[in-house]
């Protein structure tokens, strides 16, 4: 079956459609596990879009991204990606729920193995020392609203270390990214070997985000300004 393309024009493609609220409510919310470092971050040695430069499979690009962040590094094509999104119906669109349900069963398969994710559990976004401990345990999945990201994106650098920094609230959800890391602005700089924009206090709490083939530096304002939902899967890759 043919692929076909839908684009909004000067657009990054998106994709994320908001959890419905059934699940929402039902989610067993994430509790502290262990300790939780004083920072940490995952960069995976090979980063892509997985189809999110053309398609709106951003959900499940953010699923690659995930795979790609295990301890060793489990690197999905995209073409495997994309056909996968394509046969669930997840291409053009998809709640972050239904694709962490269809990975739990029905995962990605290649090089031999089928890669589903683990149980998930609803994070508090708003409680550092909770978001914190579940990305200590394994990247983030989360539903953002993306215009001020998308104009971050497009004035960065689009490599990893571009920075997200001062956004007001938008409570638009349309976009699925992983948050990957925290730390201090300083701290995180320096793991992307980047320099802090002038006048940025480096001793804020930040976390790194990965979206469209890049990760991203984000202070804590701007996560809690365009987030509405957040998911870990523990573990988040099961190996069949």
């Amino acid at each position: 079956m043919a692929i076909e393309k839908k684009l909004s024009i000067g657009k990054m493609p998106r994709g994320a459609k908001p959890s419905p609220r059934h699940k929402l409510a039902a989610a067993v919310p994430h509790k502290i596990l262990g300790v939780t470092p004083a920072n940490i971050v995952y960069i995976p040695n090979t980063l892509s879009f997985w189809g999110n430069n053309n398609y709106g499979d951003c959900v499940t690009a953010e699923e690659a991204f995930a795979k790609a962040c295990n301890n060793p590094e489990i690197l999905i094509p995209d073409q495997t990606v994309i056909g996968w999104a394509q046969a669930n119906g997840y291409l053009h669109g998809a709640y972050l729920s239904e694709v962490m349900d269809t990975m739990a069963t029905n995962g990605f398969q290649a090089n031999g193995s089928t890669y589903d994710d683990g149980p998930y559990n609803s994070v508090d976004w708003t409680d550092d020392s909770i978001l914190q401990n579940a990305i200590s345990i394994a990247p983030v999945k989360i539903g953002v609203a993306a215009d001020q990201l998308e104009n971050a994106y497009n004035t960065g650098s689009k490599t990893n270390g571009w920075f997200a920094l001062g956004f007001t609230s938008d409570s638009n959800e349309d976009h699925c990214v992983s948050l990957c890391g925290y730390g201090t602005l300083a701290w995180l700089a320096q793991q992307f070997n980047v320099q802090l924009p002038a006048g940025v206090d480096g001793q804020a709490i930040g976390y790194a985000l990965f979206t469209w083939d890049s990760i991203a530096i984000i202070d804590k304002q701007s996560v809690l300004a365009i987030t509405q939902e957040a998911w870990l899967r523990n573990p988040t890759t099961v190996i069949k």
